[in-house]
């Protein structure tokens, strides 16, 4: 704030004739009341004639503005940080209550037009000149403007703490709510409520990918959870399966890797994360397509399940692909994908030729290889069951890594040896 001009279209405190000050000193008393009751007849916030204590604090304030006013006519270089620290203060306070600054600045409106009523009244007693009395009135208006920023400052500063603050509940309850073990119902209400979260019956956890530097924050609806600093940024979205809140939670996580994971309980928050975290892991490694937008984890259960256990997927690949051990890489690639497609079609060849756009007798060929290799395990319901998952678990491998091209758009070498290409 500055000590003895304002801005550039501010007229300079040191413009007023410093004895100015020492006629208004005598009538401070009687502009404070007047100031008061006007304010109370046009501002009804301000219009309490019970509460002795707000009346006390009124006319506190009231009395601050009129001395400091009149000390800076008489003093250019006056201080003005008591001034404008009082009203961050009240600033502060009107943000705390939970009102707007309107009321403010409604009352300073009017406490402005009474001071200038009782100064132009004063002027022509005192035969003060049309300049100075334009210039008392520009000083005037840069008086009011300062305390209005330094009132605007304050409330700001409070709105920023009480946000900071209910955002640091909300990621503690982010944090309970994933718990596991899953911590007493009393202490997420206890949070929630603290936290103005109303408790839904169900949610779903979101895991999201992190993007690179400089990515758009998405905007979510603000009973949404959201905590984007964790090592998986996460989100808990209320009643998702509401009407509509699909499209809501798809549109604010538009053109960000999201994963939603399945609706739970809220004492089962940690289930629906871990599932999202899961699928996600997934996702980065190529095992799920992520071409689709949002993805949702209960579209994709099979395969959560498939690599539940690698380890075990894997150790019973071993044992029931040990048929297809002793051949080539291509060999192997080639009956795989073709006993798959078989397992798939109800061991229909024409349906396998079809899936893999091969010729019917190059299928049977290779069915008649199979068959030679797995013989009666291929009759066996139990044993086609194994097989079909770990040939499933070994596509989604291969696909992930790149390493098996499309039967329809390769040059390769044909099961009887010859050279043979396949068109798209």
């Amino acid at each position: 704030m500055a000590e003895d001009g304002a801005g550039p279209f501010g007229r300079p405190w040191s413009d007023l004739p410093r004895e100015l000050a020492d006629h208004m000193r005598p009538h401070l008393d009687e502009v404070a009341d007047d100031m008061i009751q006007e304010i109370r007849t046009r501002v009804r916030e301000y219009d309490r004639p019970g509460d002795g204590a707000y009346s006390g604090t009124m006319r506190q304030a009231v009395e601050r503005v009129l001395h400091y006013f009149v000390d800076r006519v008489g003093d250019a270089g006056h201080d003005s940080g008591p001034v404008a620290d009082f009203f961050r203060a009240i600033g502060r306070g009107e943000a705390g209550e939970g009102r707007s600054l309107d009321a403010v600045h409604t009352a300073m409106r009017v406490g402005g037009m009474v001071a200038w009523r009782r100064i132009t009244e004063g002027a022509t007693v005192l035969e003060v000149s049309p300049g100075t009395l334009g210039a008392v009135g520009e000083v005037m208006m840069q008086f009011q403007d300062e305390l209005a920023t330094a009132a605007a400052e304050g409330y700001a500063q409070a709105k920023a703490a009480v946000a900071g603050e209910m955002q640091r509940r909300r990621k503690r309850l982010l944090d309970l709510l994933f718990a596991d073990p899953p911590v007493g119902p009393e202490a997420i209400a206890d949070l929630a409520a603290a936290a103005h979260w109303p408790v839904p019956r169900t949610i779903a956890a979101v895991a999201l990918g992190r993007d690179g530097h400089g990515a758009r924050q998405p905007a979510f609806p603000p009973d949404v959870l959201v905590d984007l600093t964790r090592r998986t940024p996460s989100l808990i979205i209320p009643d998702p399966d509401g009407p509509g809140r699909a499209n809501v939670v798809d549109r604010s996580l538009s053109g960000r890797l999201a994963v939603v994971g399945p609706t739970v309980p809220v004492a089962e928050a940690a289930r629906s994360i871990q599932w999202a975290r899961k699928t996600l892991g997934l996702v980065e490694r190529g095992v799920i397509e992520a071409d689709s937008g949002v993805i949702r984890s209960v579209e994709h259960m099979s395969t959560l399940i498939l690599f539940q256990d690698e380890e075990l997927i894997t150790s019973l690949a071993e044992l029931r692909l040990a048929p297809l051990a002793h051949l080539r890489a291509g060999q192997q690639d080639r009956l795989a994908e073709t006993l798959l497609a078989w397992l798939q079609s109800g061991r229909n060849a024409n349906e396998v030729a079809l899936r893999l756009h091969v010729h019917p007798q190059t299928v049977r060929y290779r069915l008649r290889q199979l068959e030679e290799l797995f013989g009666d395990q291929l009759m066996d319901p139990d044993l086609r069951f194994d097989l079909e998952i770990v040939l499933r678990a070994r596509a989604l491998l291969t696909d992930q890594a790149g390493e098996r091209v499309p039967p329809a758009a390769r040059e390769a070498v044909g099961d009887s040896g010859e050279v043979v290409t396949f068109r798209r």
